[in-house]
């Protein structure tokens, strides 16, 4: 399966709404990048993607990265060291849980959505909305080949 056919269109507008909702309270940013494989360790891969989409260009480095693989049926979850630094040990592995538990019965864009929700959450939490806040990165979803 392609990436891009992973979610239908309406998963993918639930989806972006999820992020731009998630996203109305807090300076947080939060990408959801859909390949089609990944051979190793999707944390690694995860973090590659991270970099390529320059994700650590947001001011206060708090972008929140959910990578998945849709045929190889992998994925992570990643923030920059901003959040990191704030949020407590192994909650990235609760967001992960969540998903996977949606996942493990092909809800796809359910997981998605509600880990998206917890991110938003804990980016609320530690980075609230401020006046002056821009969208440092955009809210759509982006795809790859994977490798």
């Amino acid at each position: 399966m392609k990436a891009r056919q992973f979610l239908t269109k309406e998963e993918q507008k639930a989806v972006v709404s999820a992020i731009m909702d998630a996203e109305r309270a807090t300076s947080g940013e939060i990408r959801v990048h859909i390949e089609t494989s990944c051979s190793g360790d999707p944390k690694i891969r995860a973090l590659r993607t991270f970099h390529k989409l320059r994700m650590t260009r947001t001011a206060a480095r708090n972008g929140v990265l959910v990578y998945v693989a849709c045929d190889s049926r992998r994925f992570a979850v990643i923030g920059d060291k901003g959040i990191n630094a704030k949020v407590q040990p192994g909650f990235w592995k609760d967001v992960v849980a969540l998903m996977g538990a949606h996942f493990s019965k092909e809800e796809y864009a359910a997981g998605l959505i509600d880990g998206i929700g917890l991110i938003g959450e804990k980016l609320k939490a530690f980075f609230p909305y401020m006046s002056d806040d821009v969208n440092e990165l955009p809210d759509d979803i982006s795809y790859g080949d994977g490798e």
